[in-house]
């Protein structure tokens, strides 16, 4: 069994005080960093627990339509499946997509297929640019968003105008359909869209079907439900059927594997875009902070250093580093620089061996008068191991004292 020798401690080496003074400030940074994290994620949990839920009595949570339109004679039902909510679909239904932004393009797609053509009603809920543009064909979500919450109607749509002003303002449609109704606009793009669908299974159904696209979900929330016309317009858009299904989708909605996503696809975009920024913020502190390129200038140390201490910190960074080579070539490059003025050779020359070779073997007796051996001494390869090494300083020493014995 082999032990590796510990090598004792010195001044260079940090104590246990001195890290944790180093490391105190930055310990502390990410603690602070952590419980703000913990206590906002508190926060947006409680304020946001059952959001858009018809059974949900939070100021986010929808309870409050859903007992205003079983007071009306409407049902609700909430349904968390794609499969749940396809076999929903029919012209006595309104089927409310809570979230569309939360299913993927093929779930999208096949619900837009379930509900064409059924004679019911489907109500979207601030769907973003693709799930738009895939459950209500021909619309397109505006990139800016309402700067303003509360709007104005301005169209013929008689629930819009019987409500009046309401908190639509949100996502921005447009649409190509000649037969849209857009309502609330903020700067003439609609907040609330109504696409009749022309494709009906039956020319005979009394009550046609359609697609609404909401721009917000505001007129939803128990807290909004009081304000303005958010409850007429909600009752009026949710109530044109007997039977309201709830789709909340969820994650845990099974998918096909094509529809299976990775950690970033479910992210929200607004994470990507700040861990953007921070990695930009990041980039210019460091450019901010980094040494600046130019000629070294010297500068005096503010305390004085020991030459032992120097010594072994280097030592022990070309230990630490295996650089024998490097360790050897100091070395001899020391001892020929100052073997140089004592054989009368100058310091210019003394590394050339030409010059420095013959000089030496002048003033030499005994076994270093070899030409031979003085050139492996002061210019050979370097050594293959420690035990190597160790005896090559050695010999250089025993090298110098025998030059400047008189």
């Amino acid at each position: 069994m082999t032990t590796e020798a510990t090598l004792p401690t010195t001044s260079a080496s940090p104590t246990a005080r001195q890290v944790w003074t180093r490391a105190r400030g930055i310990a502390l940074a990410l603690v602070v960093l952590l419980a703000g994290a913990v206590a906002i994620a508190v926060v947006r949990s409680d304020a946001r627990h059952g959001e858009l839920d018809p059974r949900s009595a939070d100021p986010y949570g929808s309870r409050a339509v859903a007992e205003l339109l079983a007071d009306r004679g409407v049902s609700t039902r909430v349904v968390t499946t794609l499969d749940e909510a396809r076999a929903a679909a029919g012209p006595d239904t309104t089927l409310l997509v809570a979230v569309p932004d939360l299913l993927t393009g093929r779930q999208q797609t096949q619900l837009h297929a379930a509900t064409e053509g059924s004679g019911g009603r489907t109500l979207l809920v601030a769907p973003g640019g693709p799930a738009v543009e895939r459950l209500a064909p021909g619309v397109t979500a505006d990139p800016a968003l309402s700067f303003d919450s509360t709007l104005a109607p301005e169209c013929a749509l008689p629930a819009a105008r019987s409500a009046g002003t309401a908190d639509t303002g949100g996502v921005r449609y447009s649409s190509d359909h000649i037969e849209a109704e857009a309502c609330y606009p903020s700067r003439r793009l609609a907040t609330l869209l109504r696409i009749p669908d022309t494709s009906a299974k039956s020319p005979q159904e009394r009550t046609p079907g359609d697609t609404v696209v909401l721009g917000a979900p505001d007129i939803l929330y128990n807290d909004r439900l009081d304000e303005h016309g958010n409850a007429s317009l909600a009752l009026q858009l949710l109530g044109s059927r007997a039977h309201l299904v709830w789709y909340l989708p969820s994650l845990t909605d099974p998918t096909t594997p094509d529809d299976e996503r990775s950690l970033f696809d479910l992210l929200p975009s607004g994470w990507l875009w700040g861990t953007l920024q921070l990695f930009v913020a990041a980039a210019l502190a460091a450019l901010w902070r980094a040494r600046r390129l130019g000629p070294l200038v010297p500068e005096n140390l503010p305390v004085a250093i020991r030459a032992s201490e120097t010594v072994e910190g280097r030592a022990r960074l070309y230990r630490k580093a295996n650089a024998r080579d490097r360790a050897a070539t100091a070395l001899r490059s020391a001892t020929r620089t100052r073997l140089a003025p004592l054989v009368g050779v100058p310091v210019a020359q003394a590394h050339a061996p030409e010059a420095l070779l013959p000089a030496l073997s002048a003033h030499l007796t005994g076994e270093h008068d070899g030409g031979q051996a003085l050139h492996t001494l002061l210019f050979g390869p370097p050594p293959g191991d420690d035990a190597a090494l160790t005896a090559l300083a050695d010999q250089l020493d025993a090298l110098e004292r025998e030059v400047r014995r008189p």
